[in-house]
């Protein structure tokens, strides 16, 4: 592990504070990063060499903005508007009530050991990073490597897939105008790529902007969740608008909570279970602020609060639009077949007038624009952390930072046309492009729990933490999170009919759309990668101060060079060079 209290060299040849606070770092403890860049580094910069690469950003996002941008990917209102049909299809009400509240528990504890880990290691890289560098000795590479692209997936994902309900909702809205008009998958598509482009343009933008489009969006969104929560039960008209069902405004609370629709084949509390697809779904985005630390000032206090808040706030606010939901739908089944092709709508076509319907959707639409957008800024920065340490295929391509705007645009694009070619799903059926949300949350929760399971099962209580850290908690914290993924991950691969009723329309393709690709990542491991990939790729020229013990290590001898590149064999004090092309992989942070 590599202190804050380790030393950096400027080019005038003075030694600096690497900081205050300790890091979890691929470079040994005795490493000093060297800064060439002409000036000093501020606090941050300083946390980011000790964990081996250079500042390349700007550091333009405060806790707000950072929160900001992660609240946005988390989308709660359009969120749970286009995971409905899981979150009250498969258990109903008793899903949506008491089932979001156990969910939490797993969801929370994920959050607060991801926190954790950020604290400690506040780079782009997030997730990745830290299972290379806690895995066992020997394991790094491979535990990088699983996470990383299980973290893609999930990522790559997102703003398709949210794109996708945004779409839905607003050719829903047209239905609803137009009884005539019915919506076609061909409609669908185009709307969504649209969006997909939309975003990718935005993106694109300098951080700066950026930060300031995600603040207002995520001040939207907020507004557009309150008020959503007060319309609806403030304006519900069930008994009006289904005069033959003779409805009370509200339903019971022993039926809200107590019944639980039969909307799988499986046991009751196996289809709860199967529910809470739409909580994690939903819950997915807390991660951004981890990819958005090398962007975020005061990184390593600032992102992990930035996490914790993000989930707490949305898993609060979330089960109370579930509860307002649960308690004034009229027709589950009618809700789920119909011809409008979205769920929410037509939920919302059961309880309120036309115009307050037309009002809802069209706050759910924007809030689902700026959650699209989040998605994508998010979705870039992961592509980018991986494609600086090779994981992809033309690497160097997506790596590259604009000059212009100094985000990673060619990342942003690439994202995007991977994201179109997914959304040629929609031919499939519906549940050919609801794989995607399967994706999202299956995938993304392997990545988040990875380095968790790592660091509770292997590392325990030798982990050093950063600032923010959750003290004599961590352990037990760290084991419910990774109980809870354990048993999500074949929950979410269940398809929702079993025997006779199992056909390849009603087939739960997740683990064909996410398994296919991670086996054939797997092959490629140990068939290829395994001899190339090591890890995190050091970026940032740095010195040794135990030139002897490197040298022992590295089966050579180290030719030491000072701050300015002068030789200095005859000086033990002096650290010894870093040799061309070694990696973090090769390597095992000290006392683990």
């Amino acid at each position: 592990m590599a202190d804050r209290n380790a030393s950096v060299y400027s080019t005038s040849g003075r030694k600096k504070s690497v900081a205050e606070e300790p890091v979890t770092s691929v470079l040994k403890g005795g490493d000093i990063p060297v800064n060439d860049s002409g000036r000093e580094w501020t606090a941050d910069e300083e946390v980011l060499a000790a964990l081996g690469y250079k500042p390349e950003f700007k550091r333009e996002f405060t806790l707000w903005t950072t929160f900001s941008v992660s609240f946005a990917v988390l989308g709660l209102l359009p969120s749970f508007a286009t995971t409905l049909y899981y979150g009250m299809g498969y258990a109903g009400t008793a899903g949506m009530t008491w089932g979001w509240l156990v969910a939490m528990i797993g969801i929370q504890s994920v959050a607060a050991s991801m926190a954790e880990l950020c604290s400690s290691m506040p780079t782009s890289g997030g997730l990745y990073y830290a299972s290379a560098v806690l895995a066992p000795p020997g394991w790094g590479p491979f535990a990088a490597w699983i996470t990383g692209w299980s973290n893609w997936m999930g990522q790559v994902t997102g703003a398709p897939s949210v794109n996708y309900g945004t779409s839905a909702m607003i050719l829903a809205s047209a239905s609803i105008s137009n009884p005539n008009y019915t919506p076609t998958n061909y409609q669908t598509f185009l709307l969504t790529v649209l969006l997909q482009l939309i975003h990718g343009c935005m993106a694109s933008l300098p951080t700066r902007w950026i930060g300031r489009v995600n603040s207002a969006g995520t001040t939207f969104n907020i507004l557009a969740l309150i008020a959503v929560i007060i319309i609806i039960p403030a304006a519900c008209d069930r008994t009006a608008l289904n005069l033959e069902l003779n409805l009370p405004k509200f339903t019971a609370s022993s039926e809200v909570w107590g019944d639980i629709y039969q909307g799988t084949s499986y046991p009751a509390g196996v289809s709860v279970l199967m529910s809470f697809i739409g909580v994690i779904w939903t819950m997915s985005g807390y991660d951004s602020p981890f990819h958005l630390a090398e962007e975020c000032s005061n990184a390593n206090i600032a992102s992990p609060r930035a996490i914790f808040l993000t989930s707490a706030t949305g898993g609060i606010f979330g089960w109370f639009l579930q509860l307002v939901v649960a308690y004034t739908v009229v027709d589950i089944p009618g809700a789920l077949t119909s011809s409008l092709g979205q769920p929410f709508a037509a939920y919302l076509v059961q309880v309120l007038p036309q115009r307050l319907v037309l009002l809802v959707l069209s706050i759910t639409i924007i809030a689902g624009f700026a959650m699209g957008q989040g998605c994508m800024i998010a979705a870039s920065r992961v592509t980018f952390a991986y494609a600086r340490d090779g994981c992809f295929p033309f690497s160097r391509y997506w790596k590259h930072v604009n000059t212009v705007t100094h985000t990673p645009v060619n990342a942003v694009w690439f994202n995007n046309a991977v994201g179109c070619c997914l959304l040629l799903l929609i031919f499939g059926g519906n549940l050919a492009i609801g794989a995607i949300f399967s994706i999202g949350a299956l995938a993304a929760f392997v990545a988040f729990t990875t380095p968790i399971f790592i660091r509770v099962f292997f590392v325990g209580n030798r982990f050093r933490p950063g600032p923010w850290n959750l003290g004599k908690l961590s352990i037990p914290i760290g084991r419910i999170a990774s109980a809870f993924v354990a048993l999500m991950v074949p929950i979410l691969c269940l398809p929702a009919s079993t025997g006779d009723s199992l056909t390849l329309a009603s087939m739960n393709w997740t683990c064909v759309v996410y398994g296919g690709p991670m086996t054939l990542i797997l092959i490629w491991w140990f068939v290829d990668a395994r001899k190339w990939f090591k890890g995190p790729k050091i970026n940032l020229d740095h010195l040794m101060l135990d030139r002897e013990d490197q040298a022992a290590q590295l089966g050579g001898t180290i030719e030491g060079k000072d701050a300015l590149g002068r030789s200095s064999s005859s000086d033990g004090d002096v650290p010894g060079e870093m040799p061309a092309g070694k990696q973090v992989g090769d390597m095992k942070p000290e006392g683990l």
